[in-house]
């Protein structure tokens, strides 16, 4: 298979006096993690491979610019990319056009409740994910419920705030047990449901997003306007699935750096 000159002459040097192009370290740990990979995952596996020792300023751009280019990869999704010869054992629902609706619906909805949970960890937030969501698979791979570090709400307010804040699909506490953020991730259902649980949960002092597609912000805009919503048209953002991903790589390159 031909390789785009410029991805070819770049090299990663070894101490032996070997050599390993760079595309070959970032399939490498695309390999070994079962053919796909975040960019946040490369961004931290790549450049701890002992073999190689990368002589530029900016290996992310050029962790980067392979996964865009490179032949053997491929996009899925925001912020997940794959090896093409892997491309049917990858885990279900993952890549939408060989999966069923319900599979892919799940995949999706799961693999952007992980992102937001992988982003709180690394940003010293306790993590939460509702009960009926724990044993549910980010990335074929990790439950939801292992990844997120408390299993409970802590008691931020009255039962009624509790019971309804157990409902939101992820949510980051800060080190005074209180919400810092909620996230309610809007794949394939109604935005008006989401919008319901922040009206019962406005008046703490917690950022509010509705995570969904670009395709949906104007639908959003359009039911925040609601005169049901007044009371919280300013207190939720719209977080597209590609912006969440650009947090998730920007979360694990501040943790490396």
């Amino acid at each position: 298979m031909l390789i785009p000159a410029k991805l070819s002459s770049i090299w990663c040097s070894f101490s032996r006096g070997l050599s390993m192009k760079q595309h070959e370290a970032v399939i490498k740990v695309m390999e070994e993690n079962g053919g796909f990979a975040t960019l946040g995952h490369l961004y931290q596996n790549v450049l701890k491979i002992p073999e190689c020792q990368w002589k530029t300023k900016t290996p992310f751009a050029s962790i980067r610019r392979i996964v865009q280019e490179h032949p053997e990869i491929f996009k899925i999704k925001p912020g997940l990319w794959a090896l093409k010869e892997f491309e049917n054992s990858l885990p279900k629902g993952m890549i939408p056009e060989k999966s069923d609706r319900q599979e892919s619906d799940k995949f999706n909805h799961t693999y952007f409740q992980g992102l937001l949970v992988e982003i709180g960890r690394l940003n010293k937030f306790d993590t939460f994910v509702p009960a009926q969501d724990k044993n549910k698979k980010f990335l074929g791979k990790y439950k939801l419920g292992e990844l997120a570090n408390i299993s409970d709400v802590y008691k931020f307010g009255y039962d009624r705030f509790i019971s309804k804040a157990k409902t939101v699909d992820v949510i980051w506490f800060n080190e005074r047990q209180m919400p810092y953020s909620f996230f309610e991730v809007e794949h394939s259902t109604n935005i008006t449901n989401s919008l319901l649980k922040y009206v019962e949960l406005q008046d703490f002092r917690t950022q509010m997003y509705i995570v969904a597609d670009e395709a949906r912000k104007r639908e959003f805009y359009g039911t925040l306007e609601m005169v049901a919503f007044a009371p919280i048209k300013k207190l939720v953002s719209f977080l597209s699935y590609d912006a969440l991903s650009q947090r998730h790589t920007d979360a694990f390159r501040a943790k490396i750096q």
